[in-house]
């Protein structure tokens, strides 16, 4: 083993890493909070007895959980240009991962809609909420609930999901950071090693913020 450890020189490549860092958490947060309304349409589009709304969501969903993730970010990046549709790869990632967290959450919240009984909507119903307010005040507040930890996983995979940017050319959050750098340096081991550390925070942080929220906001 004729490997020599330099970690000083990957330590001082931290700053650019952790940079790196906020443009993946930037992407995790916005691509879940698109994804939740596009979900919660799609859920809408399911139960609304529309064909084509529900063929719509149907093969939404479908699509989403039956591909492959870097299929989907491909798909948003190399398959819309071929339609003449061109993004940069900040915009095809986001896109992508944004098309995953939607067919998830739709599909889990159409599972936590069965757990609300239909006598929820109807007591809506019969203090003269239309369907639509009855489902967003009554119904989508216990959805979301009941899918909480659903949400809490599919943040932590959207940022897991962003590494796979570097396949489209995205090179400013942390893998695609992590990948030039060791370009540059060939501090494999010690780049690798260090960004493994910054996702594992990263996520351990978001299972905190979730236990913190789950712990003020759903005690009963």
């Amino acid at each position: 083993m004729n490997y020599t450890f330099q970690w000083k020189q990957a330590w001082s490549k931290l700053p650019q890493m952790l940079d790196g860092a906020l443009v993946t958490m930037q992407i995790a947060v916005l691509s879940m909070l698109i994804g939740i309304a596009i979900a919660i349409a799609l859920t809408l589009f399911r139960q609304s007895g529309n064909r084509i709304l529900s063929g719509i969501a149907t093969v939404w969903v479908e699509i989403a959980r039956n591909t492959p993730a870097l299929f989907q970010i491909y798909m948003a990046h190399f398959g819309l240009a071929g339609l003449g549709i061109h993004l940069n790869p900040y915009n095809s990632l986001l896109l992508g991962i944004t098309f995953n967290n939607a067919g998830y959450l739709a599909e889990n919240f159409r599972g936590a809609l069965k757990a609300i009984p239909d006598t929820q909507a109807r007591a809506g119903w019969s203090l003269g909420m239309s369907k639509l307010q009855a489902f967003r005040y009554i119904i989508m507040p216990q959805m979301l609930r009941i899918s909480f930890p659903t949400i809490t996983n599919q943040m932590v995979w959207a940022v897991l999901m962003t590494s796979l940017g570097v396949t489209v050319g995205m090179n400013t959050d942390l893998y695609g950071v992590t990948q030039d750098l060791n370009a540059l340096t060939f501090r494999t081991f010690e780049l690798f090693a260090m960004a493994a550390v910054i996702f594992y925070v990263i996520v351990k942080i978001i299972q905190a913020g979730a236990w913190l929220i789950t712990r003020r906001m759903f005690r009963y």
